[in-house]
């Protein structure tokens, strides 16, 4: 009678990190990664002791110096007097800023040109394939310069809307379109008015959960539910009930012109500007031709079964096509908001003080200080860049295909 057995378990040797292919490939690694940090300590060291030999050490305390520039920007308290660090931080908060705005309208221009270069109506499709092929083939540099002449060269100066019969006039009465910028009414935060600002933040929120739950709705049961006019009133009704409520906590100062300019409200530059289209429209070619690729990679059929259940078309592109397209969109996606964020280092050309201009210009010149700022740039966008890819590939992964 025989007995069954394990086999006896071999004991581990070292011969096995290079023959057995279970550790080979760890091995490798560990010796490329050793290679690797040997290198970058060899570099380290070698700057070190080439900067002690001329005299020079890295150190950071310039940026507690005052910074005795300027920046004609400034979305927080500012003067010549601040120090260097909170020069930078302006710079940042500028460039974060432009990265926004330009992230969020080359978003919408490039999800419409590029639904619309698959419209049936000819003369439409040509006109958004025109756009996406101008934009796209000239160098984003030269679309800021030439928006930046349109606004200082074209526009009217604010001596235009002076007197009894002006040359120009303001937008409704709260917007002046000028050769210095774009002044608009800024709003006066007072006593309560936090809370009608979370109160519309929670009413955003509410927006989007009943439009998911709309559409889980649709797809589970069949049954159709408005989205338009339910989303509506969950988004304006409870902000503007509390804010009656609490007594019209937000108001607006409008710009008043004076003798030599608009005095009051908010002056939005013609740099940023210059800098913020130039940025969408020239990512919104890219980001068109993503749209258009993602839809075009959904099979026909789809359409075709929609439509025989009686969607309208577009019910279909909402539910059916871009929901799939989805998948194929968002990563190339990602590679266009983050060539955005690092092409609003051109800032510069057009005056515009981002981090770019701040610390990496007029601080570095300033103090002589060329490595550490160089090092604290790096960190910026490496930092910015990871950020942004982190969470648009969170939303990749909520939206892809779960097998089971």
């Amino acid at each position: 009678m025989t007995t069954m057995t394990d086999p006896p378990q071999a004991s581990f040797r070292l011969s096995q990190l290079i023959y057995d292919t279970r550790y080979r490939s760890y091995t490798f690694q560990f010796i490329a990664l050793m290679l690797l940090i040997a290198l970058m300590a060899y570099l380290g060291a070698n700057l070190v002791t080439n900067l002690a030999e001329q005299g020079q050490n890295i150190a950071f305390g310039f940026l507690a110096e005052p910074s005795g520039y300027d920046i004609n920007q400034r979305p927080i308290e500012y003067d010549s007097q601040s120090s260097h660090l909170r020069a930078s931080f302006v710079g940042v908060l500028n460039t974060l800023i432009v990265a926004f705005l330009g992230c969020l309208t080359a978003t919408i221009l490039g999800v419409i040109a590029g639904v619309l270069r698959l419209s049936p109506n000819w003369l439409v499709r040509k006109l958004m394939a025109g756009y996406v092929e101008a934009f796209r083939n000239v160098p984003v540099l030269i679309w800021i310069l030439v928006i930046f002449t349109i606004m200082t060269a074209v526009m009217p100066a604010p001596s235009a809307f002076r007197g009894d019969t002006p040359d120009a006039t303001m937008l409704f009465g709260a917007f002046a379109f000028t050769n210095r910028g774009i002044y608009a009414p800024m709003p006066i935060w007072e006593p309560g008015s936090l809370v009608v600002v979370l109160t519309f933040l929670a009413s955003i929120a509410g927006a989007i959960y009943y439009r998911r739950y709309a559409t889980k709705l649709l797809y589970d049961t069949g049954k159709l539910l408005p989205m338009g006019w339910p989303s509506l009133v969950i988004l304006l009704v409870p902000t503007i009930l509390v804010f009656f409520v609490m007594g019209q906590p937000i108001s607006l100062d409008y710009p008043k012109l004076e003798t030599f300019n608009f005095q009051g409200g908010m002056q939005i530059r013609g740099s940023l500007i210059a800098l913020w289209f130039a940025l969408a429209i020239y990512t919104g070619a890219f980001i068109a031709e993503n749209v258009r690729a993602g839809i075009l990679a959904v099979n026909r059929g789809q359409t075709e079964a929609a439509a025989s259940l009686g969607l309208r078309p577009g019910r279909i592109m909402n539910l059916v096509i871009l929901p799939q397209a989805l998948r194929v969109i968002i990563p190339p996606v990602i590679s266009q908001y983050l060539n955005l964020t690092k092409n609003s280092s051109l800032a510069i050309a057009v005056g515009y003080m981002d981090v770019t201009g701040t610390l990496g210009g007029i601080t570095l010149n300033q103090t002589g200080r060329a490595i550490e700022c160089v090092l604290m740039l790096m960190l910026f966008y490496l930092t910015i860049s990871l950020v942004i890819s982190g969470v648009m590939n969170l939303y990749n992964n909520s939206i892809a295909l779960k097998e089971r």
